[in-house]
């Protein structure tokens, strides 16, 4: 029940983004909720839909091309001045001298028409092609979206990976000021009675002043971190976003043995790649088949008035006519356009065959050092560890002996440095880990 309740909120939170009503609220993600909220958010993701509806919006353009095409057209005409036609006189009188002429108007003061056309292809060598090339920009528009899909899971998961080592780093560096702060305590204590140097509670303030510097250091990087998820969650800066899981990605070394012993899906590359040489090869026969005939049938109706005045238009009759008729087109030379055309076609083909190929090796030789890198992480995460351990040990067992007079300051304050420092490289080590596993297992092509 807990469970529905929070994918409920994810989903209302999700509409708050889209109305822009976040304020400074409060909201608690898991990395998986996370990913999901990206996933409904995210500027590429929103821009990638937007590309399938055009691509969608592309197909039913190609295929209006083979419907009736219909068109209606009217118009009227008002000859202001109206030529004049010479024709010999004794064509009407024939007691008219030759070479006399009479002028005779032949055209009316006003004209008016209404004409309806339909025009239908019966034959197109190109437009089934055309259909076919329209359906697989579909299709690649598909990939491309589950592409950036993957990429937005990418980058999600590596800020969110970011934000939780940083914040272990932080509360690291907070505890070791906690216990440097006491040991400042106490060994200024020591120093006012007497069992203590000034310059022992010197150095110890020193340390304490570069750990609130790494501290603010630390929180800064956290709150960088954590801007950079929300930008990549497509959620609002000004939103106050706290994580919910832990690092714990790294603690189940079954899940680990399995995915270094996973082989792989296919990858989206390889769709994205195969599809564009589809549409290449479909672009080849296109071209081909512009050297075919065309042939359209159309059929005309229209109807004339005309008139000595506006008003005789209204009042005259409309005179029908209509024609039917087919249209054949047949290329004879175009000075070797398409000829050239196809040569360049042919081009692309072999280099996107080419791409084919190098992008499997690609894939190939990243899965090979995605793996390797995991498991040079893995060990130096290991050593790491092993050296925080010993480093505490080692600040611990000088602490009890400042503590009892047996051990001098400057060892504890070297112990604390060498601690810090392998906190550090632990944590850094940590990271490398996370990331390393996320490129692995998108190189595998299960990354989700």
């Amino acid at each position: 029940m807990k469970r529905i309740l929070k994918y409920i909120f994810l989903g209302i939170s999700a509409l708050l983004i889209q109305f822009n009503s976040f304020g400074q609220d409060r909201f608690e993600f898991s990395l998986e909720e996370s990913i999901r909220f990206a996933l409904e958010n995210n500027v590429e993701v929103k821009n990638a839909l937007l590309d399938n509806a055009a691509a969608k919006a592309t197909i039913s353009e190609t295929r209006s091309e083979g419907l009736p095409q219909i068109n209606i057209n009217g118009g009227a005409i008002h000859n202001m001045i109206i030529p004049i036609t010479p024709l010999p006189a004794n064509a009407f009188n024939p007691e008219a001298p030759p070479g006399e002429f009479i002028p005779i108007q032949f055209s009316p003061a006003y004209t008016a028409n209404l004409t309806g056309t339909v025009t239908q292809m019966i034959f197109s060598g190109s437009y089934f092609v055309g259909l076919q090339a329209a359906k697989t920009f579909r299709e690649l528009s598909d990939f491309d979206r589950v592409k950036t899909e993957i990429d937005v899971v990418e980058s999600v998961k590596k800020a969110y990976y970011s934000v939780l080592v940083n914040e272990e780093r932080e509360e690291l560096i907070n505890a070791n000021k906690i216990r440097i702060e006491a040991l400042l305590k106490e060994t200024t204590v020591l120093f006012e009675e007497g069992f203590a140097e000034r310059i022992d509670v010197s150095r110890i303030k020193v340390q304490l002043n570069n750990l609130k510097t790494e501290l603010d250091r630390a929180r800064t990087a956290t709150d960088v971190s954590k801007q950079l998820l929300k930008l990549q969650m497509g959620m609002p800066m000004n939103t106050d976003l706290i994580l919910e899981d832990k690092i714990s990605v790294l603690e189940d070394d079954f899940e680990i043995e399995v995915l270094l012993q996973e082989q792989g899906q296919r990858r989206i590359e390889i769709d994205q790649v195969e599809t564009t040489l589809k549409l290449a090869n479909l672009d080849l026969r296109n071209n081909k088949a512009q050297y075919l005939p065309r042939l359209d049938a159309n059929y005309t109706y229209q109807r004339n008035t005309f008139g000595g005045s506006v008003a005789d238009l209204t009042r005259n009759n409309w005179f029908p006519g209509s024609i039917l008729g087919v249209t054949l087109q047949i290329p004879v030379f175009d000075g070797l356009l398409k000829a050239s055309r196809i040569q360049q076609n042919r081009i692309q083909v072999r280099q996107l065959e080419n791409q084919r190929d190098f992008t499997r090796d690609n894939i190939e030789l990243e899965r090979f050092q995605s793996r390797a890198n995991l498991i040079n992480s893995l060990n130096t995460l290991e050593v790491q560890k092993e050296n925080r351990e010993l480093a505490e040990e080692v600040f611990n067992i000088a602490r009890i002996k400042f503590q009892e007079g047996v051990g001098s300051n400057l060892e504890v304050v070297e112990a604390d440095a060498a601690l810090k420092e392998a906190e550090t490289n632990y944590y850094s080590a940590l990271y490398d880990a996370v990331i390393a596993k996320v490129d692995l297992e998108k190189a595998l092509g299960i990354l989700k």
